[in-house]
């Protein structure tokens, strides 16, 4: 049941709507990639000036962190908001929409930003209440840059105790319905790995393939092999996706060329599998170009590794929505996601957990409806205010 606490928060923060979409627009219009977002990081610094906090800036990327109540005796916690944009060109129609050509706030950092702003907002009116210190985390570069890990050597967590320490994020999805929170103990996206494959053949004239080692069959090859290997060689309960995205090969219509290379990733929810991996393509590769008279160069990159919610935070956090929500917008998810967030580094460090919160209108079906990562998506802005009180809730009851 709610309290008359939690019900005071989401009314504060219903209140707060028109400031915190004012400054999620103002911060979608102007989307900026990677580590460097000066602009982005401007905003934030004024607003947190606004709230008479002090803003700690990043030394090689483009962060903000402040702490709210620094002088607490209990627990620590950490909460997070990514800031970054996506390379793609904006197609929504949005009377905000990206003024910045090949660049959009697709997967909802924007909201993330805006949101645990007017957090800071309802805290700072509560600091009094606050079990411990409260650490505000606006991180760039997440989209592919490992920014999370930059502000973890940049000292992030310095000082601090892992055993009194917490950490909490929250992103915005675009599947879900307005409001809800989705979470789950354990993993809860999957590690990202890249790989890269280079086919070493020999080229020549296409009416004479017999004269050449042609290195386009091959890859064609080794792409089914390596999704007969994912179906034949990983147990489906530590499950893997392989997905092989760039092919590229050749000049023209009648030249064998080469060298042709494939480009992919994969993913995992384990560190044995992610382990397990690399070995299982190396031997496709090698395997199949020997069966064919070529060679291969495979480099492997890591990304991120497994996001894991930690089991006890993932229940106060659950019980912290519900209390917030009513148990009909709280919900533990079957299954993680196959996606991948440098937000698991933090995770490696201390207890913590993700949720994700919906944001497609209820009265919208979810077939048809664009996603995260789309250049159509659009982020239903009802859905901020309870992502700021549940970052404020957590952050005034997680122990």
């Amino acid at each position: 049941m709610t309290t008359e606490t939690e019900s005071d928060l989401i009314a504060d923060a219903l209140a707060h709507l028109p400031d915190i979409a004012a400054i999620r627009r103002r911060i979608h219009r102007h989307p900026e990639q990677g580590l460097h977002l000066p602009e982005t990081q401007k905003t934030i610094v004024e607003e947190l000036r606004r709230l008479g906090l002090e803003a700690r800036l990043g030394t090689n990327l483009s962060s903000v962190t402040a702490t709210i109540g620094a002088d607490g005796p209990g627990r620590t916690i950490v909460l997070r908001a990514d800031m970054d944009a996506l390379p793609l060109h904006e197609d929504t129609g949005l009377d905000f929409t990206s003024e910045v050509e090949g660049s959009m706030h697709a997967c909802g950092h924007d909201t993330h930003v805006a949101m645990l702003l007017g957090a800071a907002r309802l805290l700072v009116d509560r600091v009094d209440e606050l079990p411990g210190p409260v650490i505000l985390m606006f991180q760039p570069g997440e989209e592919g840059y490992a920014g999370a890990r930059v502000m973890l050597e940049e000292g992030l967590l310095d000082g601090l105790d892992p055993a009194t320490t917490r950490a909490f994020a929250i992103h915005i999805a675009a599947e879900y319905h307005t409001g809800e929170i989705h979470l789950r103990p354990g993993p809860f996206l999957a590690s990202a790995d890249n790989v890269f494959i280079t086919i070493n053949g020999r080229g020549g004239h296409a009416s004479m393939p017999h004269m050449a080692v042609d290195p386009i069959p091959i890859a064609a090859e080794i792409i089914l092999a390596l999704q007969s290997a994912v179906t034949r060689r990983v147990d489906v309960f530590d499950p893997a996706v392989l997905t092989i995205a760039h092919l590229t090969s050749g000049s023209t219509h009648n030249i064998i060329p080469p060298t042709a290379r494939l480009e992919g990733t994969f993913r995992t929810v384990s560190d044995e599998r992610r382990a397990a991996m690399p070995p299982l393509i190396t031997r496709v590769v090698e395997g199949i170009c020997a069966a064919h008279g070529a060679t291969a160069e495979i480099e492997f990159k890591p990304v991120y590794p497994v996001t894991v919610n930690d089991a006890r935070v993932f229940h106060l956090v659950h019980e912290i929505a519900t209390g917030l929500l009513g148990e009909d917008d709280v919900k533990t998810m079957r299954d993680p996601q196959m996606g991948a967030e440098d937000w698991s580094y933090v995770l490696q460090k201390v207890p913590g957990a993700m949720a994700f919160l919906g944001s497609r209108p209820r009265d919208n079906p979810l077939e048809g409806w664009p996603m995260n990562h789309s250049n159509l998506v659009v982020f239903d802005e009802d859905a901020m205010p309870v992502g700021a009180a549940l970052y404020a809730q957590v952050a005034l009851e997680l122990t």
